[in-house]
């Protein structure tokens, strides 16, 4: 029999009543590893209810002392490092060091909530009015929820969403994605030890239907959410609609674009790790290059051969380079839109969906691919794809690559290749991207800055990560005081109650 996890509610691990299971995969082998149930409708109502018990008190926990429980966890964080490594690589399928990489960003968001006092610092202004002062204050809200993807098990559901809404007071929800929620269950043992109370952290696995009450409930006053667009737009119109905050970063098609003067060897060793690291499962992936039509048979070659050096393997071999993708049914996906490709004419140079690994037949395994002389119009070179696939657009020149990159309706990230510092200047000036590089194929910004995503990316108006995240999971309260002198209202004969009635 399988090892059956347990929902986190209310400080404890639950014996779920519920009839269904998920069954969770090794990428790697193909094989289930676990179940965890599906949580059923009153097991998510106790949740939302605890989160709503537990927080008046949490709430007046002093910042101080929220954050002080957050450093706590940053160092049994660190020390279960390699345990959440490996558990993120065998429910994930990402290589060693990139589930190492999942885990340290979770560190890293942990991190960036310990500032908390110091980022959740209001403003105040003496004499707004004579003898009037105002002070702004940031104060949480109630109960938020996370509705998280199966692609970063660790960095998303407890490095961007859960710890920067409770240290700002707030209590969680957070409902996993049923292919990988291994990691973030072993997480919330972590948050029990560090301290944090009974009801401030829940994790309910469920099906969609049971998920959709965190968009309409009354007790739940904000939603984050990552993952689709389609999915991404109606969430945000339904909580919206129910009167929540809410975010939504959603799927991405990021493009760049190599201009003539691009070192060939670094820029293609640049777009292999964008391109292909976590085989390509990242909204911040490089699925498209733009080159310039002088240099693409000298770009192409060179990638090609970068891609045919590298290992395809288990995610917890060391040595592999490339691993496999995250379930059955995304691998059959993303083959199929492979296949759409080549229908469509696009230029296979790189095939890789014959790829065996000795010992692990039966794995969801994609080797590198890549397409040559995609055009605009194409289906494969417009949305996203999720896998190990690069896409070469062709053009003339810079003018002529912005303009197509731009014409893309996603725009979570741009990257541009160059020595040209006018160039740098002029792309940063005017791609659409949200999160931009020079040079840097991965433009993802330390987690002080926001994750800005822009276009068919994003919805919503504050940003995870950085100063936006403290913005959105707390409201303002302006104060504004007038005291009187005691001897100024005498000389101006001020009557004053004496307290009868």
């Amino acid at each position: 029999m399988l090892p059956t996890m347990k929902p986190f509610i209310n400080g404890e691990y639950i014996d779920s009543q519920a009839t269904g299971f998920f069954t969770i995969h090794d990428p790697s082998t193909g094989k289930p590893i676990a179940q965890v149930p599906k949580c059923t409708q009153a097991e998510m109502d106790a949740a939302i209810a605890a989160a709503k018990a537990a927080f008046p008190a949490w709430k007046n926990t002093p910042v101080k002392k929220r954050a002080a429980i957050m450093r706590k966890l940053y160092s049994l964080i660190e020390r279960d490092l390699e345990e959440l490594t490996a558990l993120v690589a065998t429910e994930n399928g990402k290589c060693w060091s990139e589930a190492a990489g999942d885990v340290g960003k979770a560190l890293e968001m942990t991190e960036l909530a310990c500032s908390a006092p110091s980022l959740l610092m209001g403003e105040s202004l003496m004499d707004t009015s004579s003898g009037y002062d105002t002070t702004l204050y940031r104060e949480p809200i109630g109960v938020f929820a996370g509705i998280a993807p199966w692609n970063f098990p660790a960095m998303i559901p407890v490095g961007w969403m859960a710890p920067l809404a409770i240290v700002c007071g707030n209590t969680f929800v957070l409902k996993p994605a049923p292919t990988t929620p291994l990691t973030c269950l072993k997480i919330a043992a972590l948050y029990k030890e560090a301290g944090i109370p009974d009801g401030v952290f829940n994790i309910v696995p469920c099906e969609s239907d049971v998920a959709s009450t965190l968009l309409s409930h009354p007790d739940v006053k904000g939603v984050t959410f990552v993952g689709s667009t389609a999915t991404g737009r109606h969430v945000y119109a339904t909580a919206a609609a129910n009167g929540k905050r809410v975010q939504c970063l959603c799927e991405a098609k990021n493009h760049a674009l190599v201009l003539a003067d691009a070192p060939i060897g670094r820029t293609a060793a640049g777009i292999m790790n964008s391109a292909f690291g976590c085989a390509g499962e990242r909204c911040m992936a490089l699925p498209v290059v733009v080159a310039e039509e002088s240099i693409a048979d000298a770009l192409v070659a060179e990638l090609v051969r970068l891609c045919k050096q590298q290992k395809v393997g288990p995610a917890y071999d060391k040595t592999s380079n490339l691993g496999p993708v995250g379930n059955k049914a995304h691998m059959e996906r993303i083959l199929a839109r492979i296949q759409g490709g080549i229908d469509e004419g696009a230029q296979l140079v790189l095939d890789g969906r014959n790829v065996k690994v000795e010992g692990y037949e039966d794995g969801y395994y994609i080797g590198h691919t890549i397409f040559d002389h995609v055009t605009e119009e194409m289906d494969v070179g417009a949305r996203e794809i999720f896998g190990p696939v690069l896409c070469i657009k062709r053009v003339k020149n810079f003018e002529e690559g912005l303009a197509l990159m731009n014409r893309n309706p996603f725009a979570n990230g741009s990257v541009i290749f160059t020595q040209s510092g006018y160039y740098a200047r002029e792309f940063a000036r005017h791609t659409d991207g949200g999160m931009v590089g020079v040079n840097v194929g991965i433009p993802v910004p330390v987690g002080v800055f926001p994750f800005c995503g822009h276009k068919n990316s994003f919805f919503g108006d504050l940003h995870c990560h950085g100063k936006d995240a403290f913005r959105f999971y707390t409201e303002s309260k302006c104060v504004t005081t007038r005291w009187f002198d005691e001897e100024e209202m005498k000389k101006e004969k001020v009557d004053t109650w004496d307290g009868s009635l």
